[in-house]
């Protein structure tokens, strides 16, 4: 378990804190929460076929086509970027 929260504390950390000047504890805890929330429900992992962890029992990703419209979620003031397709 160490390893698996090391991996966690260190992706949480280079994708998000240490880009944002945090102001206190309360602005940690927000920015936590919300890379938590993107981390678990939208960002692919690849051990799990580029799934998200909180989306294994859906089918994989759909692979985009010229016609595919594309829906951009900004988080975090926009220093992550969620991508979906829209029907």
């Amino acid at each position: 378990m160490n390893a698996i929260a090391e991996r966690w504390i260190g992706s949480c950390r280079r994708e998000a804190t240490d880009r944002i000047l945090i102001t206190g504890e309360r602005h940690l805890r927000l920015v936590v929460s919300e890379y938590a929330e993107h981390y678990n429900r939208h960002r692919p992992h690849r051990s799990l076929g580029q799934r998200a962890p909180d989306r294994l029992t859906e089918p994989g990703p759909l692979t985009a086509t010229d016609n595919t419209r594309i829906h951009r979620r900004d988080r975090l003031g926009g220093l992550i970027h969620e991508y979906t397709q829209v029907a």
